[in-house]
């Protein structure tokens, strides 16, 4: 996967960058880009790939806006083929209904995959459908695709996708709107969670979109605003050492989003130290934990922190698990960069949303 993920990135790289650049530019850009995605790869190799995920290229993801098709349904739950058009673009997705109301679910959970995931892959890995049917929620698995990233990672590290209004950040937004309208659910029921760069992108649409999600649930991502090119993407996810400051959240916002971070201290992928640079973004430089907490699962231990928000209820919680890698927290072998070891990060981000500040 190493080898043919590389030769994408490549790919993408040619695409992204300036028409007019000299040889010797273009020469460094590929050898910065190719070393990146190998490097950063190398580790997930070695974790297992089990199942059979439907990939994005053979998904049935060309439904007219609007149109239905039901994937399966199991005791009563639905797992429905959609696309989503918009202003800024058009995605696929997947969307799971859960039994007990598939019309007027309790919630909506955004859920964003890593590079070179799919949908079917990251729903298998994670087991958060079991968990919406279990709370009536209804959860949403936006694609990315090759021909918008050829790696299928979301566009993190790019400016453009870093602001407000434009670009996947916009798409993601107006696809949430457009099932809050359709289910009847306020902010205060809506959150998205994400792995890799699907995490970065969770970061990113909490802090641009605090009107529209409540909680964000970040799995081994990185701070909006960390990188702003492939050169810096490669600095901060080998390293996390920044060229230049990271984009602050306004502290005073009226509209805080609560966010649930985990990120593995053996992480050779990302940076374990960009999490707390997440916390850093939400609570300040030199806030402290009200609480925290090292206990252990299966053999592994894990710290947990709580960060107070201005009100004093907690805004942050920070879970830092000894000895894992690149994968999701407590997931399960049918689906790609998963650690069944645990915690169950699934299980612990359903409680964070369910959980209402004080």
């Amino acid at each position: 996967m190493t080898g043919t993920f590389a030769t994408a990135m490549n790919r993408a790289a040619r695409l992204m960058r300036p028409r007019k650049l000299t040889r010797s530019t273009r020469s460094m850009q590929k050898a910065m880009t190719g070393f990146m995605v190998a490097s950063a790869f190398a580790p997930m190799s070695a974790l297992r790939h089990a199942g059979t995920a439907q990939s994005p290229a053979t998904a049935k993801t060309g439904a007219p806006a609007g149109r239905l098709m039901a994937k399966r349904s199991v005791s009563g739950s639905q797992y429905l083929s959609r696309r989503h058009r918009s202003a800024s673009g058009s995605r696929s997705y997947k969307l799971f209904l859960p039994s007990s109301n598939p019309k007027r679910p309790k919630g909506l959970i955004l859920m964003l995959h890593g590079c070179s995931q799919s949908p079917d892959d990251f729903a298998a890995g994670t087991h958060m459908n079991a968990l919406a049917e279990k709370h009536g929620f209804a959860v949403a698995y936006p694609a990315q695709v090759r021909r918008n990233n050829s790696g299928s990672c979301w566009n993190w590290y790019n400016t453009r996708h870093q602001v407000r209004g434009i670009g996947e950040p916009a798409i993601l937004a107006s696809l949430t709107r457009k099932l809050m309208r359709e289910f009847g659910l306020g902010r205060d029921a809506v959150f998205v969670a994400g792995l890799s760069a699907g995490g970065a992108m969770a970061d990113i649409l909490a802090d641009l979109y605090p009107d529209l999600y409540s909680a964000a649930g970040i799995h081994s991502g990185i701070a909006r605003g960390s990188a702003y090119n492939l050169v810096s993407a490669m600095s901060v996810m080998r390293s996390g050492s920044l060229s230049r400051a990271i984009v602050p959240i306004a502290l005073a916002r009226p509209l805080p989003v609560r966010r649930i971070i985990f990120h593995g201290g053996a992480d050779a992928t990302i940076h374990p130290s960009n999490a707390t640079r997440i916390v850093a973004a939400a609570v300040g430089d030199d806030a402290v934990p009200s609480k925290t907490g090292t206990r252990s699962v299966a053999g592994r231990g894990y710290t947990r922190s709580e960060f107070p928000g201005t009100d004093g209820a907690v805004l942050v919680e920070l879970w830092t698990i000894e000895g894992a890698g690149h994968a999701w927290s407590g997931g399960r072998a049918a689906g790609t960069y998963t650690d069944r070891k645990g915690p169950d990060a699934s299980a612990q981000m359903m409680r964070f949303f369910l959980t209402k500040p004080a």
